[in-house]
């Protein structure tokens, strides 16, 4: 806090008789500015660490994917060579997407998107995949589609449209101070990339991690939906539903 403080700098001529206020004045500002000129080097050397830890932990993360993905893909060589079926593993991870707005919908189906923060037309959240949020999802799948984020796209999503939610307000993610100041504490989460493992391996502080995130507020899709009145598994095709990895190419449009 001591950084912060706005001292005044008081000059008096040599030989000049000095009242005794103000003398106390001029010692108080002078240990005052001694505090700040402390405290902000001590900030800028926890601020240097920080950032020196969140580049390591950065390179964990990579390589954390990197090995993740190249399990995947022996996983499935060695399926193939054997003649067998490779079953992929289940999604943890879900982004809703609402596509309708608020006209002739039901009070029920009206309160579940409520609870699920989609309030308004073209908002997305990221959810965890489990049985009450699919029961929830069930109830109001003619009104949002949903499917399995990509990495890259949880990043470009958190990067490009991340606001917090601090204090009720909305506020833009513009450095990591934001994050740090709110989840670091509590979930030690640090920077944008805590938060975007944190949301894409559904760690243990995803339930805070997701409700630190204010909803995102996505464009009209660039060339416009196909159908909304459809599913997107029907044989029409439509626009509502599971969309599973295909859900990347609709946010690709939309961010």
């Amino acid at each position: 806090m001591a950084e912060r403080y706005a001292v005044k700098q008081e000059s008096m001529a040599e030989g000049a008789k000095v009242p005794e206020l103000v003398k106390f004045r001029v010692a108080r500002d002078a240990a005052l500015a001694d505090q700040k000129e402390k405290a902000l080097v001590a900030k800028e050397k926890s601020q240097a660490e920080e950032r020196e830890a969140l580049k390591k932990r950065t390179q964990e993360y990579e390589k954390e994917y990197t090995a993740q993905e190249q399990q995947l893909v022996d996983l499935r060589r060695e399926a193939k060579l054997g003649g067998n079926f490779f079953v992929e593993p289940e999604a943890k991870l879900l982004f809703v997407v609402r596509i309708v707005g608020i006209i002739k919908i039901s009070p029920k189906p009206r309160k579940v998107l409520q609870l699920l923060r989609l309030k308004q037309l073209h908002n997305g959240v990221f959810l965890k995949v489990n049985k009450p949020i699919l029961q929830m999802l069930k109830l109001v799948q003619p009104y949002v589609t949903y499917g399995y984020p990509s990495l890259k796209t949880v990043r470009e999503l958190i990067y490009k449209r991340g606001y917090a939610k601090v204090n009720k307000q909305r506020i833009r993610i513009t450095d990591n101070s934001v994050i740090s100041d709110n989840l670091g504490e509590k979930c030690g989460l640090h920077g944008a990339e805590d938060l975007v493992h944190e949301i894409f391996t559904v760690g243990p502080n995803f339930k805070q991690a997701s409700n630190f995130l204010w909803p995102f507020k996505l464009s009209a899709p660039r060339g416009g939906f196909k159908c909304k009145r459809h599913g997107y598994c029907e044989m029409k095709g439509g626009d509502w539903g599971n969309r599973e990895e295909t859900i990347n190419e609709l946010i690709a449009r939309m961010n």
